[in-house]
């Protein structure tokens, strides 16, 4: 089965349009007037003209997305030709870092678009007589932290990017606003329901989803939500993020697979780090290996130094080395000396791997503190997760040949430049997370009423294809991914063990 390509619309160059979303296959946007989201024609991040698009796809970008996988089957991803053109720690993935402002469209008068149909929800008026299939956006549009209003309004920028590059004219967004709590979530969820929401998506933190999720599980209505707290998962609930158990199981298989027994780790004391810290353990349990030492340094990036002088034992071996000093000069031995003058240890650590899942400034702060001890980089393989899938990160020397595991990033740089083509500016990593969720919905929106969002076809064992690489939802409502292996470089990392393109396995818990 596969979504039809042709009368795909996609924003080019010119002098502004309004595109009126009855031309645009039913993506809608909406603008906020203090706290209340109002419906009006999409300009998809600025006004556009719109283009028809060929029914067909780029080479590169067919060649590297396939399909969308359903039911085994191919669903072509619409990818738009000629378009130019990068967390958190949890959640999801990459850390909440001041992402770039969307570009937001001036204020424009907004029109009566709605009437009220059988049933009791709004319809827009260019999209009446359709079968609609209504998915709710729910995110922290209104929270009070800027980096996070910021972030919301780039998944946000995704979703409809999405919409536009899918031909499916029956799709209506309804975007809700969880002012980033446990009771605005909830409030949000209950609303979507009464406005007749098919299919949840977001929200984006795990006490969001906490609170949504028996609003949703009530009117059984699916969630597809974005944290990375798995224990929020199942009951309808379905993770479309970057799971903490899944980067550690990928990169320790790695390791282990290349001869890494001894294993040491740096974890921050948080709730990411609580959990990072049990699949690593698990982990390395699972393949017989050892971990010869852990600390732990506090998550605000404060007192690193400690924690790191204590795992590469670094006061033991400086001793050692000041007592080897001693007995030369005792001895005479000056060119014993001078063999280890330039030295601050003796001897080897303990282990050939460290494995450190930080990102971004924290990161940075945190990495060279390791060579700066003597744990010599060129002797011990720096172990990452999906957090050092940043750009910034590959001007740090320290991590220079380090490991860490990531969606393939072929598909995911075509997405960036797409995403910078319509909305000049790069998104923050996990905005994809919103771009696929949104594919997905339309993906499923093409089977028959009563099919579309049932557990059955959320999670189908051939699993989906989105721009971060293969995925398929467990039965538990956690999301196992296809994920590559790649080594940090300052040109740029390099793929050195491929992502699956298929799941060879039937899911297990």
């Amino acid at each position: 089965m596969r979504l039809p390509v042709s009368g795909v619309w996609r924003p080019c160059a010119g002098p502004p349009y309004l595109a009126m979303p009855g031309r645009i296959g039913g993506a809608l946007a909406f603008t906020w007037a203090g706290s209340e989201i109002r419906l009006q024609p999409s300009f998809l991040g600025h006004m556009v003209r719109m283009q028809r698009l060929a029914s067909h796809l780029p080479s590169g970008f067919r060649s590297v997305l396939g399909a969308l996988v359903f039911l085994g089957a191919g669903l072509s991803l619409a990818g738009c030709a000629g378009f130019g053109g990068a967390e958190e720690a949890p959640p999801p993935r990459p850390v909440l870092q001041s992402p770039p402002i969307a570009v937001q469209p001036p204020p424009q008068k907004v029109e009566p678009q709605a009437t009220r149909q059988t049933g009791g929800f709004y319809t827009p008026k260019q999209m009446e007589g359709r079968p609609l299939i209504r998915v709710a956006l729910l995110l922290p549009f209104n929270s009070s932290r800027p980096d996070v209003r910021a972030l919301s309004n780039s998944l946000y920028n995704a979703a409809q990017l999405a919409l536009f590059e899918f031909n499916n004219p029956n799709i209506l967004l309804i975007p809700k606003a969880t002012g980033g709590s446990a009771l605005g979530a909830q409030t949000a969820a209950t609303e979507a329901v009464k406005e007749g929401a098919d299919l949840i998506i977001g929200p984006l933190f795990a006490e969001e989803v906490s609170a949504v999720a028996p609003v949703a599980h009530g009117a059984n209505v699916p969630v597809v939500a974005f944290s990375t707290d798995s224990t929020v998962a199942g009951n309808g609930v379905y993770l479309l993020s970057f799971l903490p158990s899944a980067d550690v199981n990928r990169i320790v298989d790695y390791a282990a697979l290349h001869g890494i027994t001894n294993f040491a780790a740096l974890f921050p004391q948080n709730d990411y780090g609580i959990r990072v810290r049990a699949a690593f353990e698990q982990a390395v349990a699972d393949h017989g290996a050892h971990i010869a030492a852990v600390e732990t340094y506090p998550a605000n990036g404060l007192g690193m130094n400690g924690p790191v002088q204590q795992l590469a034992n670094y006061g033991a071996r400086h001793g050692a080395l000041l007592a080897k000093r001693s007995e030369l000069k005792k001895a005479n031995d000056v060119q014993g000396l001078k063999e280890i003058e330039k030295q601050d240890t003796i001897g080897d650590v303990n282990f050939q791997a460290v494995f450190v899942p930080e990102g971004g400034a924290r990161l940075r702060a945190l990495a060279p503190l390791l060579p700066y001890y003597d744990v010599d980089p060129r002797k011990v393989k720096f172990l990452g997760t999906g957090l050092w899938d940043d750009p910034s990160l590959q001007s740090e020397p320290s991590l220079d040949g380090g490991w860490y595991p990531a969606p393939p990033p072929e598909a995911h740089a075509q997405f960036v430049a797409r995403y910078a083509r319509v909305y000049g500016s790069t998104p923050p990593r996990i905005v994809s997370l919103a771009y696929d969720a949104v594919s997905l919905a339309v993906a499923l929106a093409s089977k028959p009423e009563g099919e579309r969002f049932t557990a059955q076809s959320l999670t189908e064992p051939d699993g989906f294809a989105g721009v971060d690489g293969i995925f398929r939802f467990l039965p538990d409502g956690r999301t196992e991914r296809g994920l590559a292996i790649l080594e940090m470089h300052g040109s740029g990392p390099v793929v050195i063990d491929p992502a699956p393109t298929s799941f060879s396995v039937p899911p297990s818990l």
